[in-house]
């Protein structure tokens, strides 16, 4: 039986309430959406975003979906659950798109926008609905990052899917070892991709697809040291640190899952910078609980890489938020003072990075508990485990 990543439609009413009493306690009368990753999430109807708009509006007792009339048949398909859908002929069209919405909804009052709303969208949302005060509100932003139970469940696919193409990748790698010629970063990242998409349709019904449904970057030796370098023509070589950092998508909910190998037995060197790194991924997920800080948790976490002497090859931040998107709040850096909640996802992936050598990075996607982390990725990461032998 394959596992649908469709969310039934109770998930999206309880959404509605809890937008509607947050509506309330700001005083506003509705709210209107139309990044594609909100508009996916109020209603289950996900899209390939492009020129013509797709917007949400919410009120205190309708929710309406905006769609280009070429996408009417894919968003009754999905099962978007709203009150009315609405659409427009063609963009740019002889009016704007959002007539068709604003002859929709009851029009006046206050109204929120999100922070991501282009300044020149908001121009244009003033020159159609009249009579509306508009205030931007990170309402929905703030629903989006205390995840239900079940987005937490597509979570946890999409970090076995990581876990899938990481093995894929090893399984490439160890047989290219036997037949005597390694694969470069680009064949590495090409089989991992195709492997990843596989599982995905083979384990799943209703497969939702978004940009970047698989993917990852791919890299060894000193090309490693660059922290998102891309998959290039370098094939892999006897010695080499090498990374691989995969991950997907399932139900449009994100996860990663990346680890640091070694071609042969790892020098010295090699192994000194990754237990530094190994051990600050384990320090840095342990502080991930309720009620820590995102910029304590990032602290405790790059303090290990520095107290070992490596505090000059720290390229970055500890981690970040996943959900609709790869990266999005909170973020695990010494700027955000956001206090985790259980329900939460992030990543815990810090970094060393050593130019003319190598890169070392760990990274898990990682639940936030009432009862401290739990690392949804599970493909082993210890020293041991990341040795691929040669003959």
């Amino acid at each position: 039986m394959t596992f649908s990543q469709r969310l039934l439609p109770d998930f999206y009413r309880r959404l509605h309430d809890h937008l509607r009493s947050r509506l309330d306690a700001a005083g506003l009368d509705a709210i209107v959406v139309d990044d594609w990753r909100d508009v996916a999430y109020l209603t289950g109807f996900f899209h390939h975003p492009n020129e013509r708009p797709a917007a949400v509006w919410l009120g205190r007792d309708r929710c309406v979906l905006l769609v280009p009339e070429l996408e009417r048949e894919h968003a009754m398909a999905q099962g978007s659950v709203v009150d009315d859908l609405v659409a427009f002929d063609e963009y740019p069209g002889l009016a704007s798109p959002f007539e068709t919405l604003a002859r929709a909804v009851p029009v006046g009052g206050r109204w929120g926008h999100t922070p991501s709303l282009a300044t020149g969208r908001l121009h244009e949302f003033g020159t159609v609905f009249g009579g509306v005060s508009w205030e931007m509100t990170g309402i929905v932003d703030d629903l989006r990052l205390i995840k239900e139970p079940e987005e937490i469940e597509l979570h946890r696919r999409a970090a076995e899917l990581g876990d899938v193409m990481l093995r894929a990748g090893v399984e490439l790698v160890t047989d290219a070892v036997a037949d005597g010629e390694l694969p470069t970063e680009a064949e590495l990242a090409d089989d991992v991709i195709r492997a990843g998409s596989r599982w995905m349709y083979a384990e799943h019904s209703d497969v939702v697809v978004v940009p970047m449904l698989t993917g990852g970057l791919v890299y060894g030796g000193e090309n490693s040291a660059y922290p998102h370098g891309l998959p290039s023509s370098y094939r892999l070589r006897p010695g080499d640190t090498f990374i691989l950092s995969l991950g997907g998508a399932v139900g449009g909910r994100y996860a990663e899952s990346e680890r640091t190998f070694f071609l042969g037995e790892p020098t010295r060197e090699q192994i000194d910078y990754f237990l530094a790194d190994h051990h600050a991924q384990q320090v840095g997920t342990q502080a991930i609980k309720p009620g820590a800080r995102c910029n304590d948790v990032n602290r405790a976490c790059l303090d290990i890489i520095r107290k070992a002497g490596y505090a000059a090859n720290i390229r970055h931040r500890q981690g970040h938020g996943i959900g609709l998107n790869f990266h999005e709040p909170p973020w695990l850096e010494d700027g955000d003072t956001t206090v985790l909640r259980s329900g939460m996802v992030v990543s815990s992936e810090p970094g060393v990075y050593v130019p003319g050598h190598a890169g070392y990075r760990i990274s898990d996607t990682v639940l936030v508990t009432d009862d401290g982390p739990e690392r949804l990725t599970t493909y082993p990461r210890d020293l041991d485990d990341v040795v691929i032998d040669l003959p």
